[in-house]
């Protein structure tokens, strides 16, 4: 009986001990649930604050202020965009600068002071004239957590504007959902799980590439190639962009079957913002390879991108929600970008030029990231 025991707590002082040479699989080990927690325990929130939208003031008095500093003051929503026109609010929720517009009618004062009030008996001719609502919001229905929120202002009170009308008969506002008017959750996240995807597998592909061929002793043939670092980089990505446009066709193809999600008309937009997500997601992946030095490192670092790529793209929380910090880390990472540029391509029909700024950012990114992991790849041993 001593014997086997003293067997096993030999390998465990040489588990322990190799551990504790292994530095970065035990910070990762410390890491991992540390920043993990801290970072979601703020940053999911189901409350969603903030949301950015546009004012199309068409009344320009005194009253539409009051009820834009009002409406403000709920603290649901933000005013960062203001427009003349409502062709000009659309094209912005359509390019994702903001997720709703607010539109004030020139008639506002007008349907403020005839508001009825509930069971004052006011003349049916008259109450079908005056049960207008007061303004009306233009949503983005893709996200269903963004066009819940602002329909919780539907019948946001008047008192403090007419004091004669506590109550109303009909909606304060009218709320019109665009691209998802029936708010099918089927419509949000088909589209989100392209990303997702994509992120696991093109990261997890190319995390261990480098430290593969390590493992399996095929490093001194490729030191004595002449291939460089950066055309060694290009040959190991190709393989997989084609693996992640099967992904692709496969998702939302089944998608559109299964749950009639659109396509939209950008094909083109949507084929040259994936290839941009792939790359980016590969050159990601490529640099974690050159970092870690075994295979087992290389999953744990894909689980640490992995994770915050999911809970912090927008994906199932609104990016909305999160504090501003938490967005600041969130715009680090491929998928947020990928998240609002689908979406914006099956979904609102946006195309390359409206998310000009996702694009870019992923085209710098993927440079980067190719670059960092050329010049991190030695063609030594050591």
């Amino acid at each position: 009986m001593i014997r086997p025991l003293s067997r096993i707590a030999a390998i465990f002082s040489k588990e322990l001990a190799q551990l504790r040479r292994d530095r970065m699989t035990f910070g990762m080990v410390i890491m991992i649930p540390l920043i993990q927690l801290i970072l979601f325990g703020y940053a999911i929130n189901t409350n969603v604050r903030d949301i950015p939208v546009a004012v199309v003031d068409q009344s320009q008095t005194g009253l539409s202020r009051i009820l834009i500093q009002m409406v403000e003051a709920t603290r649901v929503v933000k005013v960062t965009e203001r427009y003349v026109t409502v062709e000009e609010a659309e094209d912005a929720i359509k390019a994702a600068r903001v997720r709703a517009a607010f539109i004030l009618p020139d008639d506002l004062s007008q349907r403020v002071a005839r508001s009825p009030a509930v069971g004052l008996g006011t003349p049916p001719s008259t109450n079908e004239e005056t049960s207008r609502p007061v303004a009306q919001w233009i949503v983005d229905g893709s996200d269903t957590m963004i066009a819940s929120s602002i329909k919780a202002l539907r019948n946001m009170p008047l008192a403090e504007l007419n004091r004669q009308a506590p109550n109303r008969a009909t909606p304060t506002f009218e709320v019109a959902l665009f691209f998802n008017p029936e708010q099918r959750t089927a419509i949000n996240i088909v589209p989100g799980l392209v990303g997702i995807i994509l992120t696991m597998t093109m990261i997890m592909f190319t995390s261990a590439a480098i430290v593969r061929e390590r493992e399996r002793g095929n490093m001194e043939m490729l030191i004595n190639t002449p291939v460089r670092s950066i055309e060694l980089m290009i040959g190991k990505i190709i393989p997989y962009i084609f693996i992640g446009l099967l992904q692709t066709v496969i998702i939302l193809g089944l998608g559109h079957i299964l749950f009639n999600v659109p396509f939209g008309d950008k094909t083109v937009d949507l084929f040259v913002g994936t290839l941009l997500f792939i790359g980016a997601s590969l050159s990601l992946g490529l640099v974690l390879s050159t970092i870690a030095q075994s295979q087992l490192q290389a999953t744990q670092m894909t689980v640490f991108v992995l994770l915050p790529s999911i809970l912090l793209s927008g994906f199932m929380f609104p990016y909305e929600g999160m504090p501003v910090i938490a967005q600041y880390i969130a715009e680090a990472f491929p998928a947020t970008h990928f998240m609002r540029m689908i979406r914006g391509f099956v979904l609102r029909d946006a195309s390359l030029l409206d998310l000009h700024r996702d694009v870019l950012w992923m085209i710098g990114f993927f440079v980067i990231g190719m670059v960092v992991a050329a010049l991190r790849f030695k063609k030594r041993l050591d």
